[in-house]
């Protein structure tokens, strides 16, 4: 697929600063109602559908280091700020690779803790994120413990419905690689990998 041109690289590195400043406050509204709060890298056009059948491409260089700056800068204030409430919690930044504009940073209370800590899957071959794809971030990554684990598309066959369209699309699926999960009696979970996922903490 053709990869659509990103220009004005000055405005985009605005834009990263406006979302890493709006993003350093934690919402504890959501904490309190849903146990969980999550922040993406919402930055134009990484955070965007492409509707042109053009594919965008993932950030790199400055702008990827800023980004990651950005998250890391969230996970700090989200921490400070999570050590005042007096109760457990998880709080983790995940690095995807390749698909790095999807990073995020992730804190969770209550039962919602063990739900994130069991929801990626180690692979069996163990891999070690390599920092210095990170330009001059590679030493504020250094004081975090990293866990190598998949990043997978999933749904489960619950999620389809009975059109000729959806059939020929899970038909087409199915020889792909990937996991099957038996969920229950009769709901089967189809995981198929992207690429992989640093869950990060400190």
């Amino acid at each position: 697929m053709k990869q659509q041109k990103i220009r004005g690289f000055k405005r985009r590195h605005r834009d990263i600063e406006k979302w890493r400043l709006a993003n350093l406050e934690l919402r504890l509204d959501l904490i309190e109602k849903y146990d969980y709060d999550n922040i993406d890298i919402v930055v134009h056009p990484w955070c965007d559908i492409s509707i042109i059948n053009s594919e965008i491409p993932e950030p790199k260089g400055k702008t990827k280091q800023l980004m990651l700056d950005g998250l890391i800068d969230i996970y700090y204030s989200w921490k400070e700020q999570l050590n005042k409430i007096n109760q457990p919690y998880y709080l983790k930044i995940w690095l995807y690779e390749p698909r790095f504009s999807k990073s995020q940073v992730v804190c969770a209370v209550g039962n919602r803790i063990n739900y994130y800590e069991n929801l990626f899957i180690n692979p069996d071959k163990i891999r070690y994120l390599k920092n210095d794809n990170f330009g001059q971030s590679k030493i504020k990554l250094d004081v975090f413990d990293w866990i190598h684990c998949l990043d997978e598309y999933q749904f489960d066959n619950n999620d389809l419905d009975e059109s000729e369209e959806d059939r020929r699309w899970f038909n087409k699926m199915m020889k792909k690689p990937h996991r099957t999960t038996k969920i229950d009696d009769s709901t089967e979970l189809y995981s198929f990998k992207q690429g992989y996922v640093w869950v990060g903490g400190n």
